[in-house]
């Protein structure tokens, strides 16, 4: 609705001031004097010329150089009147290109063209009309929603190889009873975090999985896991299309996404050129720690407060204890990484260069995966299970999870496209602006935190685009990467999960998951602006 709201409010304020000149004429030059009109049912070819002083009344731009442009005008509706067609030329008005693309095209542009009859009705002269332009900004909204929606399928179809391949793997395992090795391996943090399910539970190890490819950057490996973590929580769940306290935490974590190292940034920043691509190793895991953190802290506090208020105080008395441990050991891995990482990553530095450090980090996430493959199927043969028979039973069930996943993922992904296409994003850049000068966060990374948890592909190209005008080293450069390591698309992350087990009421785990985003980015612009300025 925002997005709508925004782009209807543009669409009427450009057609109050009339932005795009509709029955403004052009007067141009001809550059053959004496031309006569077209033939009727005929066309011709005219070279007209625009002064830069007719372009700067009329559309507020200054150019150097006049426009020169060949026009092909043929008889029109009214009499006097021509149907123009012609192409862009690269100085041409801003305007102009943002009329061509409306149309679908890139530099086609049709209207009207009226000859100026000058001595002995012979013309040396013209106005030159552009096509009648309006509610562009709604027909950009219509445009993006259609792209999200085929985006969302690819996606979807992308997707389903990879999670026949990992859940079938996932079956040979648990076939295997290595599922249950796992779980007992993590029972010590898994128990903290998920005390309402069962510590031997299928669902445990699927979580274990999950956390430890996204730690290690294996994200086609992380998403199938997470997948067939939230399936088997489901199966806990009474109320089948609302979220339960243990899925909602778990969808914080991959919100947070805490990673050993942001491979696509780090590859972003050596191709614009950086000296150091994998500086922003300790800023990103700093940044994605706290978002971890504040996520948890986060979701436990609403799990409290959904038994009401009577509830959440009792738990705050009864916990003290625990909760003054966990706040001082937060604290002091807070000073620590504040204080301490700098000077860690020199006396690193000093032993490791950092393309040393980054080839030991890219060979553990390259072995990972092949080594985890070896060890499921290695074990299911020799625990003697029917591998192919398992891993088919398994695969099964992923194609089927991954069809089921393309309505929720076209329902948020066309979301995403109104609200960026219709210009809601301009609105909130404007609300923050007050807040984000208060904490001293450039007005040019901005954009960026505010589209990291709506698209991974936008936010992509925000930082692109930043490395590209700044540099990979700059500040900005160094900010915006750490940005894009220290948080996760949310809304994409929700849409995957919950779709998967047609979960319909998130309850907190939306809010839940955008607080912790707040907190990684804030953290991120503590942490840079802390080293690097």
């Amino acid at each position: 609705m925002l997005g709508l709201a925004a782009g209807l409010s543009k669409d009427f304020s450009e057609s109050w001031n009339n932005k795009y000149r509709n029955g403004i004429p052009i007067p141009v030059e001809l550059a053959e004097s004496g031309l006569t009109p077209p033939e009727k049912d005929k066309s011709k070819s005219l070279e007209i010329k625009i002064s830069p002083e007719n372009i700067e009344q009329i559309y507020g731009q200054n150019l150097e150089d006049p426009i020169i442009i060949d026009v092909l005008i043929s008889q029109g509706s009214a009499p006097g009147t021509y149907t123009a067609y012609w192409k862009t030329p690269s100085n041409c008005p801003a305007i102009w290109k943002e009329i061509a693309q409306s149309s679908g095209g890139e530099d086609d542009l049709t209207g009207e063209f009226r000859f100026v009859p000058g001595k002995n009705s012979r013309a040396v002269s013209g106005e030159l009309f552009t096509e009648k332009t309006g509610y562009l900004n709604l027909k950009r909204i219509t445009n993006s929603a259609l792209d999200y929606a085929g985006i969302a399928v690819n996606i979807v179809l992308g997707l389903i190889g990879i999670m026949a391949f990992w859940l079938g793997i996932m079956k040979i395992a648990e076939d295997g009873g290595i599922i249950n090795y796992i779980a007992r391996a993590a029972k010590p943090l898994t128990k903290f975090l998920f005390p309402d399910v069962p510590q031997d539970h299928p669902a445990i190890a699927a979580i274990v999985m999950n956390l430890s490819a996204t730690f290690l950057g294996l994200g086609n490996a992380a998403t199938p896991f997470g997948i067939k973590a939230m399936e088997e929580l489901n199966k806990l769940n009474p109320d089948k299309d609302t979220a339960t306290n243990a899925m909602c935490t778990f969808l914080v974590l991959n919100t947070a996404s805490f990673a050993l190292m942001p491979t696509t940034a780090i590859a972003l920043r050596a191709s614009a050129g950086s000296s150091d691509p994998a500086l922003i190793i300790g800023t990103t895991m700093f940044g994605s720690f706290c978002a971890t953190i504040v996520g948890l802290i986060t979701v436990k506090a609403f799990e409290k407060l959904s038994s009401g208020f009577k509830g959440f105080f009792s738990y705050l008395v009864s916990a003290w204890k625990k909760l003054f441990v966990i706040s001082l050991a937060t604290g002091l891995i807070f000073l620590l990484f504040s204080f301490g990482l700098m000077s860690g990553l020199r006396s690193i530095s000093s032993v490791l260069s950092a393309e040393m450090l980054r080839t030991i980090i890219e060979w553990i996430s390259a072995l990972a995966i092949p080594l985890l493959i070896a060890l499921f199927v290695g074990l299911g043969a020799i625990k003697k299970i029917k591998i192919y028979e398992a891993f088919v039973e398994g695969a099964k069930e992923g194609f089927t999870i991954a069809i089921t996943i393309i309505p929720y993922l076209v329902a948020i992904l066309m979301a995403i496209g109104i609200f960026r296409s219709g210009g809601a994003m301009e609105w909130l850049v404007y609300v923050l602006t007050p807040f984000t000068d208060f904490v001293g966060m450039p007005a040019e990374a901005l954009p960026m935190a505010l589209m990291r948890p709506l698209s991974g592909s936008g936010s992509l190209g925000i930082m692109a685009e930043i490395i590209a005008v700044h540099g990979p080293d700059s500040y900005l450069g160094i900010l915006v990467s750490t940005f894009f390591g220290s948080t996760e698309t949310t809304f994409y992350v929700l849409a995957v999960y919950f779709g998967a087990v047609n979960i319909r009421k998130t309850r907190y785990a939306l809010p839940a998951g955008l607080i912790s985003d707040v907190a990684g980015i804030l953290a991120a612009l503590y942490i840079v602006k802390l080293l690097f300025t």
